[in-house]
C-alpha cells in the first residue's frame, strides 16, 4: 500500500468539499435543468484524475484519463438505471435506484474496460451513448418545480460528505488497479449520485427524472475536460493542466448553455 503524505489527504478533503459545496450552492438556485447540466462539471473526475496523478504518477493519470472519456457511458447506465430501479418514493425508492443504478454501472464498465480505446475511440463511445441515452430520455417530462428545500445547508453538507468519501475510495483503489479500471472509476458520478440521493428523499422520482434526463448533455464538458487534461498533463504538468481543463470545460458549458437558450427563444 503507499504510503500517501497526510497533507495530500487533506488537500483531497479540503478541495472535495469546497468545489461540491461551491457548485451545490449554485444549484439551490437553479432549476433541475442547469442543475442536471451543472452535474455534469469536472468537479468528482477532475479530483480523482489530478491525485491519481499525483499520488501515483502523471503518466499513469495520462492513460487513466483516455479510459475515462469511454467511461462516462456507464455514468450514463447508472442513471438509466437508477430511473428504472427507483420510482417510488422514500427510502425504498432511493434504495432501488441505488441498487439498479449500481448494477447497470458495474456491467457497462466491465464491459468498457475489455477494450483498449484511444483518445477518438473513447470520445466517439461516449458521443454516441449521448446520443442513445438522450433519444430514451427525450419523453421524461421537465418538472418546473425548484429543487431548493433539497439543499440545506446540512444537506450540503451531507453531499460533500458523500462525494469526498467516493472520491477517497476512487484513488484509493486506483492504486491497485490498470489504467483502463481507474479511468472508469474517474468517470464515476461523484458529484451527480449524491444530488440524486438528497433530491429524490426531499421530491421524489420526478424531479430525479429531470436531471438524469439532462445529465447527457451536460457531459460535453466532462469530455472536454478530460480529452485536455490527456494531453496538457504531460506537456503542462499537473496543476496547470487541470486548470487548462476547467478552462476548456467552463467554455463549452458557457457555449451550450447560450446555444440551448438561443433555440428556446427560436422556437417560442
Amino acid at each position: 500500500m503507499l504510503d500517501v503524505p497526510l497533507t495530500w489527504q487533506l488537500a483531497k478533503f479540503g478541495l472535495s468539499v469546497s468545489m461540491v459545496l461551491g457548485l451545490g450552492t449554485i444549484a439551490v438556485r437553479a432549476s433541475p435543468r442547469i442543475a442536471g447540466l451543472l452535474s455534469g462539471y469536472p468537479l468528482g473526475t477532475a479530483l480523482a484524475l489530478f491525485f491519481i496523478g499525483l499520488e501515483i504518477s502523471p503518466t499513469f493519470a495520462t492513460q487513466s484519463a483516455v479510459h475515462t472519456l469511454a467511461g462516462f457511458t456507464a455514468t450514463m447506465a447508472l442513471g438509466a438505471g437508477y430511473l428504472v430501479a427507483g420510482r417510488q418514493t422514500g427510502l425504498k425508492g432511493v434504495m432501488g435506484g441505488l441498487l439498479g443504478g449500481f448494477a447497470a454501472w458495474l456491467a457497462v464498465s466491465t464491459l468498457l474496460a475489455q477494450f483498449s480505446f484511444t483518445r477518438l475511440t473513447g470520445t466517439l463511445v461516449t458521443l454516441c451513448a449521448i446520443g442513445v441515452f438522450s433519444w430514451l430520455f427525450r419523453a421524461i417530462p421537465d418538472v418546473k418545480s425548484s429543487a431548493r428545500r433539497a439543499f440545506s445547508w446540512p444537506a450540503l453538507a451531507a453531499r460533500a460528505g458523500l462525494a469526498t468519501l467516493i472520491v477517497f475510495a476512487i484513488t484509493r483503489t486506483a492504486h491497485w488497479l490498470p489504467p483502463e479500471w481507474a479511468g472508469t472509476l474517474a468517470a464515476f458520478p461523484v458529484t451527480m449520485l449524491p444530488f440524486l440521493l438528497i433530491l429524490h428523499v426531499g421530491h421524489g422520482h420526478a424531479p430525479v427524472a429531470t436531471v438524469i434526463k439532462h445529465y447527457p448533455a451536460g457531459l460535453g464538458s466532462l469530455l472536454s475536460y478530460t480529452l485536455c487534461v490527456s494531453y496538457t498533463y504531460s506537456s503542462l504538468g499537473l496543476f496547470w493542466g487541470t486548470l487548462a481543463g476547467f478552462l476548456a470545460a467552463t467554455l463549452w458549458l458557457l457555449g451550450w448553455m447560450q446555444l440551448t437558450a438561443w433555440y428556446q427563444r427560436r422556437n417560442t
